[in-house]
């Protein structure tokens, strides 16, 4: 009888790189079929685009630093990057803004690093933060969603023939003005002075609990995100740092009802991408913190800036660049949160001991 001879670190079963990115984008499916339903087919155009620029990238990345192409470009990494920069830019974005949000995060958000498992920063992040600086116009143009008598997304603009052809294929194309809206949290951070029932009466961005329709995609992606959890893809520690940080901010910093509310704790929870960044984004193992503690204090910092920079900085949705900024300091929090090996002490700073 053959003996497999295996040594470290190489792992075999459930936990190989390849199974792990499949659970993500099975877990990715019920926030895509919402936003699909609520913002039409632009988010599935959005996805295929995003996902072919992402392994043509990946197998020409691996071509140049000479590394096996199928081997890598089987193991789904290039792939989640592509799905998330999908959802997280806007249904019908131009293709050149895929192209260019998916191009630079896997050029220098995973291969300048030396590839999977050696990037600082989160990939998809970066190429998202990257766009969002460089075309603002572009980025903050979503579509009108399911629901607005008006301007209902309707069949044929959502395949692409009426406006949106113009807005998918066409560089710097912008749709109609009345096929696009601001997104909730772009309507409160510009007009905070009025009150909330104010802001209800005036735009029709606003549900029950958040903006409307964007409560129903964040519940998609928390129940995503408790799938992960349920099948042990990543721990609890950043999400609920994350989650309780940001809720603790909009707790302290809510004035109610009134005029320069800040958004109630629902609000900020349920809005934007904040379920999407807890679950899906945060809690990469490469540029995340390595240790429970450190994956704790990792989420809780992004919860804190993602609600400063909300509301108090000049990006509604902070998501990107909280975890952006976190990611430098992952390294600082692994090295006072890990644990000492077993047996060993305490090293003391500054010291040298020669026996």
């Amino acid at each position: 009888m053959a003996l497999l001879r295996i040594t470290s670190p190489h792992a075999l079963g459930n936990n190989r790189t390849r199974n792990l990115m499949l659970w993500v984008l099975a877990a990715m499916l019920p926030g895509i079929a919402v936003m699909t339903w609520l913002f039409g087919w632009g988010t599935l155009i959005n996805l295929t685009l995003a996902s072919l620029f992402a392994l043509a990238f990946e197998a020409v990345l691996l071509r140049l630093r000479q590394r096996p192409v199928g081997f890598f470009l089987g193991d789904g990494s290039a792939l989640v990057t592509a799905w998330l920069l999908a959802v997280a830019l806007p249904a019908y974005a131009p293709w050149w803004l895929v192209l260019v949000a998916v191009g630079f995060a896997m050029l220098f958000g995973k291969h300048l690093y030396g590839g999977l498992g050696q990037n600082p920063f989160n990939p998809a992040m970066l190429g998202y933060a990257v766009v969002l600086v460089s075309f603002p116009l572009e980025m903050t143009s979503w579509p009108a969603w399911r629901g607005i008598e008006q301007v209902l997304p309707e069949l044929q603009s959502t395949l692409g023939l009426l406006e949106g052809l113009q807005r998918v294929f066409t560089p710097g194309a912008l749709a109609l003005d009345g096929w696009t809206l601001a997104t909730p949290l772009d309507v409160m951070k510009n007009n905070n002075s009025l009150t909330v029932a104010e802001l209800q009466a005036a735009q029709p961005v606003f549900g029950l609990l958040s903006g409307y329709g964007w409560e129903w995609v964040s519940l998609a992606w928390l129940l995503g995100g408790a799938v992960l959890l349920w099948k042990r893809v990543f721990s609890w520690h950043a999400p609920v740092g994350m989650l309780g940080a940001l809720l603790l901010m909009s707790l302290l910093f809510w004035n109610g009802s009134g005029s320069n509310s800040n958004g109630s704790p629902l609000f900020h929870l349920l809005g934007g991408a904040t379920m999407l960044g807890a679950f899906f984004i945060i809690t990469d193992p490469v540029s995340g913190a390595t240790s429970k503690l450190g994956r704790l204090l990792f989420g809780a910092g992004v919860g804190v800036l993602v609600y400063i920079i909300r509301v108090w900085g000049s990006y509604p949705d902070a998501v990107a660049f909280a975890v952006l900024l976190m990611n430098l300091a992952a390294p600082t929090l692994d090295y006072y949160t890990t644990p000492r090996t077993y047996g060993h002490r305490k090293a003391e700073r500054g010291m040298s001991k020669v026996d």
